[in-house]
């Protein structure tokens, strides 16, 4: 079952969608990470969030706050600490637009 707010995503533009799910070659630093050469946005979004909360990365005093470790800021440009919202846009640096 779908949340609402992605069901009316899909609906409304399907390219928004493929975007999220299509496989993308990947550069050095977020393959090293992920440990494979191709994986969709989404795929590496879930990927970074299951690394935060195995090594508990999240700040306990400001649960909206990630606190990296090396590998983590190998791939988010280096910050030693970035917040929750911040992290998407993160991740979409290292997939380039396709062109069309």
């Amino acid at each position: 079952m779908l949340p609402q707010r992605l069901k009316k995503t899909i609906t409304d533009n399907p390219k928004k969608l493929a975007n999220l799910i299509d496989l993308s070659n990947l550069p050095s630093p977020v393959r090293e990470f992920v440990g494979q050469s191709q994986i969709s946005r989404l795929g590496c979004f879930f990927r970074v969030w299951s690394y935060i909360k195995e090594n508990n990365l999240q700040d306990p005093n400001n649960k909206n706050l990630v606190n990296c470790d090396e590998k983590l800021r190998s791939i988010l440009l280096g910050k030693p600490q970035v917040e929750l919202a911040e992290l998407p846009a993160l991740i979409k640096l290292h997939f380039p637009k396709v062109p069309k």
